[in-house]
């Protein structure tokens, strides 16, 4: 197994600590007065999403995470479970809500993602950055409320609900950022 020296670890950076992968969110050097240097880590659990932090000492050694990013298509969901497909082998993975995560509010059948697997498995999937979703459901808008910034929740077709201006409407497509949730802007029919 490949292994890192700690002086080479970076912010970004997945290493394997007790068999499980792990990726660098925070990454801070440390030089005290007296004695090592140290380096303070900020872990984020790429199953459990957990955080941890870990410090280690000049000269020590990181084992290297067995991570892989692939693209796969998304084919259906069933319940709580999601079909992915590896658009290069074909091979079909099967992941749950849990490992599918915030995920789940953006995917639409057929779209292309980013499938984190971990030797061999799969272990979590990222959407395109930038998604259109049509609305399915919006209360309508308050007559003469012009103020700026005013938003309202819509239910979008994936089921899940977004906060959106108030002058959106069912049947609209709109344009989210995956990484925040945000609504960026109306989408034009083609």
């Amino acid at each position: 197994m490949a292994t890192y020296n700690v002086g080479d670890l970076r912010k970004g950076l997945k290493i394997q600590i007790d068999g499980e992968p792990y990726l660098i969110v925070e990454f801070t050097f440390v030089k005290p007065g007296k004695g090592q240097a140290l380096y303070k880590c900020k872990l984020k659990n790429l199953i459990k999403n957990t955080v941890i932090d870990r410090t280690w000492k000049t000269g020590d050694q990181v084992e290297a995470a067995d991570v892989e990013e692939v693209e796969a298509q998304f084919l259906y969901r069933q319940g709580d479970h999601f079909v992915f497909m590896n658009t290069e082998t074909y091979e079909q993975y099967d992941l749950t809500l849990d490992q599918v995560d915030e995920a789940w509010k953006y995917l639409k059948e057929g779209m292309i993602c980013k499938m984190l697997l971990f030797n061999g498995a799969p272990i979590g999937v990222t959407p395109p950055y930038h998604v259109v979703l049509r609305v399915e459901y919006c209360e309508p808008a308050a007559r003469g409320n012009t103020a700026t910034n005013v938003t309202k929740p819509a239910r979008v077709e994936t089921g899940a609900e977004l906060m959106v201006p108030a002058f959106v409407e069912i049947n609209d497509l709109i344009k989210v950022d995956t990484r925040t949730g945000e609504y960026i802007e109306r989408v034009k029919e083609e």
